[in-house]
């Protein structure tokens, strides 16, 4: 049979997603991997890891919140080992899920690092050649951690040493305020750590929309330490068993036990042999390709956290999936679609399609719709009033062109605002479709009434 012959790079959400759906079309895949097993940084360093972690500490804040509902609870008993083994029985079980997938597709997967040769050859830890006649680059991305904190040995934690979880420090400062910084100084701050988190913009999560940070900011400003804004770290030196912290301004110096460095990622194309192709990159390393995920070199596509933009899973996931339809001819119909972002905090913070920051940097006119949380029912019965959700529309057309959402579970809730944005709905399609009751979905159709002055469970004066 004339298959084509496809290599993928990277066996994380967009590599095994791409590599998955083109032996579905019939082709020779062959899937890459530095890891034993598929699943990529998400997988076995990054979002399932982290998320399970996240779900522990949501369980203790909400044992130690019980009390205002009429319940009482011990301190819990903290068995790290237990956790890290959890943690990685899960890690396990998705992984060989995604072996036995590769065996049931007819994908061969290689645990082995891949070397450019030339466009159409790589080599696999020095041995081959391999022949190709696609390979798809989905090698995702590394955390950078700046030369002033790489001195300090194992008392600097990145993304990924943090979540092996190998002691739980009395005190931790996050360098960085944006998702990943967050998130993990959630975990550290339920299992019991003091936490600081200094950050030198003027807010956290620099560039979501404030009213979608604003409950997170207030709930987190009583469970951690500090929050510096509009600070920087300019030294930092090992004092016994700690690091000394200095800080731009008036913010004293300050002694943690460990340094959580989350000030972002880079791409991660670390001795793939690009010099021996015409594969280009941009002055952050990133991979430049055209709208169809095609670099300079035809034969090479590449998605996910090496092309940047988004750096999610499911943004390359989609990509993967664009891929291979080009390369199968299925693209006529192709269009974009909106990537939506959740940080995974608690409350959670999600949105899709456009932001009411984006809309005002493009001075573009929108409506938006509000729906607070404390209006609701189900989220009084859970004891979380301090959501919202908002709808961006246009004011003209009614068309929904963007949705966030603050609160418990806005992650799950966001996938109604893909639908909607993607497909071009109007805020009555929302209005008019009956949500369950007493649910936080419910949230969605009354900030689509609250558009029109018809909201059941707020007064909003008539839409004009």
């Amino acid at each position: 049979m004339n298959k084509k012959r496809v290599v993928v790079i990277g066996a994380g959400p967009g590599g095994y997603t791409a590599a998955f759906l083109a032996a579905d079309r019939g082709m020779d895949v062959t899937l890459i991997d530095e890891n034993l097993k598929p699943g990529g940084v998400c997988l076995h360093r990054g979002c399932i890891p982290s998320k399970s972690l996240l779900h522990i500490s949501r369980l203790i804040e909400e044992t130690r919140n019980a009390e205002a509902c009429g319940l009482k609870f011990q301190p819990p008993e903290i068995d790290l080992r237990r956790i890290r083994e959890w943690n990685q029985e899960i890690i396990s079980k998705m992984a060989n899920g995604l072996s036995s997938l590769c065996k049931q597709r007819g994908v061969a997967f290689i645990a082995g690092k891949a070397r450019f040769l030339d466009g159409n050859n790589l080599v696999i830890d020095g041995k081959g050649p391999m022949f190709f006649d696609h390979c798809i680059l989905a090698t995702g991305s590394i955390p950078v951690c700046p030369p002033l904190f790489t001195g300090m040995g194992d008392r600097t934690l990145t993304s990924t040493s943090a979540l092996e979880l190998k002691e739980i420090p009395q005190s931790l400062l996050v360098v960085g305020g944006g998702y990943i910084g967050l998130e993990m100084g959630t975990v550290y701050g339920a299992l019991g750590s003091q936490v600081t988190v200094v950050e030198m913009m003027g807010d956290i999560l620099p560039g979501v929309d404030r009213d979608l940070v604003r409950p997170l900011y207030s709930r987190i400003k009583s469970q951690f330490k500090d929050i510096f804004l509009n600070t920087q770290v300019v030294s930092c030196a090992l004092n016994e068993d700690q690091v000394t912290v200095q800080f731009a301004g008036d913010v004293e110096a300050g002694s943690y036990d460990r340094i959580l460095v989350a000030v972002g990622r880079k791409p991660n194309t670390i001795d793939l042999g690009l010099e021996s192709t015409n594969i280009m990159t941009d002055e952050n390393g990133f991979i430049q390709v055209n709208d169809r995920f095609q670099t300079d070199e035809p034969s090479i596509f590449a998605i996910g956290d090496v092309i940047g933009g988004a750096m999610l899973a499911h943004k390359a996931s989609s990509e993967g999936k664009e891929v291979v339809e080009v390369l199968t001819g299925e693209t006529a119909n192709r269009k974009r679609r909106s990537v939506p972002a959740v940080v995974f905090t608690d409350p959670e913070i999600a949105w899709c399609g456009l932001t009411e920051t984006e809309a005002q940097s493009k001075n573009q006119r929108v409506q938006v719709a509000k729906f607070p949380w404390a209006a609701s029912g189900r989220a009084q019965t859970l004891g979380r009033p301090d959501g919202v959700t908002k709808l961006i529309l246009d004011p003209d057309t009614e068309q929904v062109l963007g949705m966030g959402i603050s609160g418990v579970g806005a992650g799950e809730l966001i996938g109604e605002g893909v639908l909607a944005v993607d497909n071009g709905l109007k805020a009555k399609d929302l209005a008019r479709s009956i949500h369950p009751h007493p649910t936080l979905s419910e949230t969605i159709m009354e900030s689509a009434e609250v558009f029109y002055g018809e909201a059941t469970h707020i007064y909003k004066r008539p839409r004009k």
